[in-house]
């Protein structure tokens, strides 16, 4: 018994509709296919090591090196080293808040570095050098502030932490060469 025109006419678009939603709407993925990500972004001197460090901490996805903070537009490393672009060294943090969180990464950063250095780590010295904790949300900056007034009030260092802490702007990735520089190159760790 064949259908009605309209009846044909009828499940044939009801078809082609259900086609479409298919190929339009993606399938729901699990938690361990997709990993959450939210951005960290720290700069500790050297972004070097920094990058080595947080390379090695479970939950972190990626790790980028590059420069923020400044005002000059897609600055090159040389560029930043002449202390005129205002930028710092820094590394950006991508991260699955449901393994690491971002109290533990800025607790990390602590340890990395020397937080009561003004403009400088170890031998290297200039405001491309500074501590800072760039902020990408409002609780990331309640963090990055409780944290710092904690250890402030602990006595953890001799001194008082100069870290700057300020919020996110443009973060321009450094010359590739610099990218896991230390893994490439097997160089020491650096400030």
């Amino acid at each position: 018994m064949a259908l009605p025109a309209f009846s044909r006419r009828f499940f044939a678009l009801a078809a082609v509709l259900f086609c479409a939603l298919a190929w339009i709407v993606p399938a729901p993925r699990s938690h361990a296919e997709s990993p959450r990500r939210e951005q960290a972004t720290f700069a500790a001197g050297c972004f070097w090591g920094v990058q080595a460090k947080f390379d090695k901490t479970k939950g972190v996805l990626k790790t980028t090196v590059g420069y923020t903070g400044g005002t000059t537009k897609s600055p090159s490393y040389e560029q930043v080293l002449t202390h005129k672009t205002g930028h710092a060294e820094a590394i950006e943090i991508e991260f699955d808040p449901s393994v690491v969180t971002y109290a533990q990464l800025v607790d990390l950063f602590f340890t990395i570095h020397d937080p009561t250095q003004l403009n400088r780590q170890g031998p290297d010295i200039g405001t491309n050098y500074r501590s800072a904790i760039f902020y990408h949300s409002p609780e990331q900056k309640a963090v990055a502030e409780a944290t710092k007034e904690k250890l402030n009030a602990k006595g953890q260092y001799d001194g008082k932490i100069v870290t700057e802490i300020a919020p996110a702007g443009p973060f321009y990735p450094a010359e590739e060469y610099h990218q896991k520089y230390i893994e490439k190159t097997g160089a020491p760790v650096c400030y």
